[in-house]
């Protein structure tokens, strides 16, 4: 037990350590996750506010600083709560006989850097692509994704408005798509999560793009505004449920683009009961949901 208590605190104040760091930038800037968020935030919205699809959306939209909180609550305050528990997760794994090395379906030490990161992002936005679908299908998951799908106006902070649930159950599912890929260096995974951000924030932007061809591979503004539309195709529980790569649901058929004015309504039914402040939203999904799911009936 002594064991497990002092692996969680090592990794609890490594976390902290490491976030003051990067607040004042102490650590590489190209591994400063807390400082490139903002940068890469700014020049979103600076797009956004040049270039807006929606003309008459303000530029401090419905909900912004409610998304600017979340953005940073689930980036990083919650990631330092939780980190403690994924080295336990990894301890535990480690102590009954499974590792890195027991799990790789494949080893990609023998191939070049830019093709390590090519796999590790393409395997890693499928597992989350995966995940993204459970969280629709699942009615005790969607309860917890309602939150994410309560934004009424689109724009990039809300990329990172999701429910603290959310993080437990797409964090052990990344994890376990690292440990397949035998032979990749953790340190390398830094890119990836530039691009990522990059394209989570763009795709939730008041942006027209959709990237022209590249449309049937890359995620967009366009594609993801009908993933977040109140009103979905007949019989269907979500489409679009690309996070960077939008190939999956072209290969899936969950791919829907009916038109591209960008005025459609945003939610779900029944969000008019929806918790609108940051303690109500996440307490939502532990018993609330039934009072809520008797009023939609």
């Amino acid at each position: 037990m002594e064991k497990y208590l002092e692996a969680f605190t090592n990794s609890f104040m490594g976390s902290v350590q490491w976030t003051w760091k990067s607040i004042v930038f102490e650590v590489p800037w190209y591994t400063n996750y807390f400082w490139g968020l903002i940068v890469i935030s700014l020049v979103v919205w600076m797009l956004e506010i040049a270039f807006p699809w929606r003309k008459n959306q303000a530029i401090f939209r419905k909900d912004f600083w409610l998304d600017g909180f979340y953005m940073f609550f689930n980036f990083f305050a919650f990631s330092i709560v939780i980190s403690g528990f994924y080295r336990l997760m990894e301890l535990f794994f480690s102590d009954i006989g499974l590792s890195y090395a027991s799990l790789a379906l494949m080893n990609l030490s023998t191939l070049p850097q830019w093709a390590q990161l090519l796999v590790f992002f393409v395997v890693l936005d499928f597992v989350q692509w995966f995940t993204h679908t459970l969280l629709h299908r699942f009615p005790v998951l969607w309860n917890f994704h309602k939150v994410h799908h309560s934004v009424k106006e689109m724009g990039f902070a809300a990329h990172l408005r999701y429910h603290w649930m959310e993080n437990v159950l797409y964090k052990p599912l990344k994890v376990f798509g690292v440990m397949i890929l035998g032979g990749f260096e953790p340190e390398q995974a830094y890119i990836v999560h530039f691009i990522a951000i990059t394209i989570g924030h763009l795709n939730h932007a008041n942006l027209k793009m959709s990237w022209g061809p590249l449309k049937y591979v890359l995620n967009n503004p366009v594609m993801h505004l009908y993933h977040h539309s109140y009103v979905l195709p007949e019989g269907k529980k979500g489409v679009n449920f690309a996070i960077s790569l939008s190939l999956w649901d072209y290969l899936f058929k969950t791919n829907y683009i009916p038109e591209d004015s960008g005025t459609i309504p945003l939610g779900f039914p029944g969000d008019e009961h929806f918790p609108t402040d940051f303690v109500q939203q996440n307490l939502y999904g532990f018993g609330k949901e039934e009072k809520d799911a008797r009023r939609e009936r």
